[in-house]
C-alpha cells in the first residue's frame, strides 16, 4: 500500500499535469508549460540539508554543482533532468539531484543542455557528451563517474552511453535512470494498460513532445530512441520505474535489451508509483528507499 505522503503526492502531480499539458480545449503555450512545470516542482520534494549548489559553465553550457559535506573528490555523478526535452531545468531538478548527491556521497553535475524545439535532436546528446568529455578533462576517471537522469533525462543517459561507444570513449563507471523515456513511439504495451493510473503521463502527451524533440528525425536513432541501439558493451545499469506508469514498458523493455546484450542489470520496479516518483525525496518514504539504493549501488559501481 503506497504511503499517505505518495498519496498525497498525486495531487503535485495533477496540477504537474495541468501546468504542462492543459487540456484539450486549453492546451498551454510553450512559454507556460516552461513556467507552469518550473513553478510545480517547486512544490514537489524538500531540499536535503548540508549540500552546497554553485553555479559552473561547462564549456559554454549552464550547469549546478550539488556537493555535500561528506562528498568524494574523486569521484562524480553527471545527472540529466527530464521534460520531454522540452522544459525542466537542472535548477528544477536541484533537490532530487541533491538527494541523490547524499546518497550516493559524490558531487552531483546537473547539466542545462538545450531543449527543443528551439534546439532540436541531435542538440541534447551533442550536449551530453560535451559535458561527459568535460568531466573528463577535469581528470575524472571514466570508471569513476556515474551518469544519471529522469524520464527524457533517463533516455538522454542512455543515449550518452551509446554516443560515448561509438566515438571511441570509455564507458562511464554506471548508469542510473529513473522511469527512462526510450521508445519515443509509445509502442510499449503499458501505454494502455497503465493509461487510467498513470496521472502524469499519456501517449498523446508523449507523442507531442517527441515531435518537438525529433523534427522529422527518425523516432528510431538509437540516440533519440535508445531501445533501438546497440547496448553491447554498454556500462552497468540500474533502472527505477513505478508501478503505476505508462513508461513501465520502456522500463521493463531496456532492461530486458541490455541483459540480452550482456550488460549488467538492475531492474527495480516500485508498485502504485508514479511517475519520477524520486523527485518527492525528502517527503515521500517510497522516494527516499529508491534514492537510497540508488546511491548504494553507485557507490558499490564507482570504487
Amino acid at each position: 500500500m503506497a504511503s499517505p505522503q505518495a498519496l498525497a503526492f498525486l495531487a503535485q502531480v495533477r496540477a504537474y499535469q495541468a501546468a504542462v499539458l492543459g487540456s484539450s480545449t486549453a492546451p498551454p503555450t510553450l512559454e507556460e508549460m516552461r513556467a507552469g512545470s518550473e513553478a510545480v516542482m517547486e512544490t514537489v520534494g524538500a531540499m536535503p540539508e548540508d549540500v552546497a549548489i554553485a553555479k559552473v559553465d561547462v564549456d559554454g553550457l549552464s550547469a549546478l554543482w550539488l556537493r555535500p559535506k561528506a562528498a568524494r573528490e574523486d569521484s562524480v555523478v553527471l545527472y540529466f533532468h527530464g521534460g520531454g526535452y522540452v522544459v525542466q531545468s537542472a535548477n528544477s531538478h536541484r533537490k532530487l539531484a541533491a538527494h541523490l548527491a547524499v546518497q550516493s556521497g559524490r558531487k552531483v553535475l546537473s547539466v542545462n543542455y538545450r531543449l527543443a524545439p528551439e534546439h532540436p535532436h541531435p542538440a541534447a546528446v551533442n550536449d551530453a557528451l560535451l559535458a561527459y568529455r568535460w568531466l573528463l578533462d577535469q581528470r575524472f576517471s571514466a570508471a569513476r563517474i556515474g551518469v544519471a537522469g529522469d524520464s527524457a533525462g533517463g533516455g538522454l543517459t542512455l543515449a550518452l552511453l551509446l554516443a560515448a561507444k561509438r566515438e571511441g570513449l570509455a564507458q562511464p563507471g554506471g548508469a542510473v535512470v529513473f522511469s527512462p523515456w526510450v521508445d519515443l513511439e509509445g509502442t510499449g504495451e503499458s501505454m494502455a494498460s497503465k493509461a487510467a493510473a498513470d496521472l502524469m503521463v499519456n501517449r498523446d502527451a508523449l507523442i507531442g513532445m517527441a515531435a518537438l524533440f525529433l523534427s522529422g528525425a527518425s523516432p528510431r536513432d538509437p540516440l533519440a530512441a535508445p531501445l533501438y541501439g546497440d547496448l553491447a558493451g554498454l556500462a552497468p545499469l540500474c533502472i527505477q520505474v513505478g508501478g503505476d506508469e505508462t513508461l513501465l514498458d520502456d522500463a521493463t523493455r531496456l532492461a530486458t535489451r541490455a541483459a540480452h546484450a550482456g550488460v549488467s542489470v538492475r531492474l527495480q520496479v516500485f508498485p502504485e508509483m508514479q511517475h519520477v516518483f524520486q523527485a518527492g525525496a525528502g517527503v515521500i518514504p517510497e522516494a527516499d528507499d529508491a534514492l537510497a539504493q540508488a546511491g548504494a549501488w553507485f557507490q558499490k559501481v564507482l570504487r
